[in-house]
């Protein structure tokens, strides 16, 4: 995102906008710093490599909702601080969520380990449609 173009011909968005991007680095996008992740897939699973450091296993849940992957991490010990902050880029929460479709929910596996979380994900196996001869009266 380019912050010294203005969104509603206004002087004040882009002087909004040079103020709020002060402490940003040049051409950075915070959506993409959060949860890099790298997806392969094979014939029987999909593997997940997502980046979390700064969090301990404990701080991370996995839940699977109508085919939706969430990953979550929460610090607890971050809320606690009361300071006040001029720029804050490390997050106290992340999550991201992933379209994963009809797997087999009851053998995901998932391990925790040096900032990355591994998870495999297998696939349902699909099943082949039979023929069923219906009767004309």
């Amino acid at each position: 995102m380019n912050y010294l173009i203005k969104r509603n011909q206004s002087t004040f968005d882009a002087l909004d906008d040079a103020f709020n991007s002060f402490f940003k680095p040049m051409f950075f996008e915070e959506k993409y710093n959060v949860m890099k992740t790298d997806i392969r897939e094979n014939e029987k699973s999909y593997l997940m490599d997502v980046e979390i450091p700064g969090y301990e296993k404990k701080d991370i849940t996995l839940s699977l909702e109508k085919g939706y992957l969430t990953i979550s991490a929460d610090k607890k010990e971050c809320s606690d601080k009361k300071e006040t902050y001029l720029r804050r880029e490390r997050s106290c929460r992340v999550s991201r969520t992933y379209y994963v479709g009809d797997v087999n929910r009851d053998l995901i596996k998932a391990k925790y380990e040096g900032g990355v979380l591994q998870i495999e994900i297998p696939k349902k196996e699909k099943e082949i449609p039979q023929t069923h001869n219906i009767n004309i009266d």
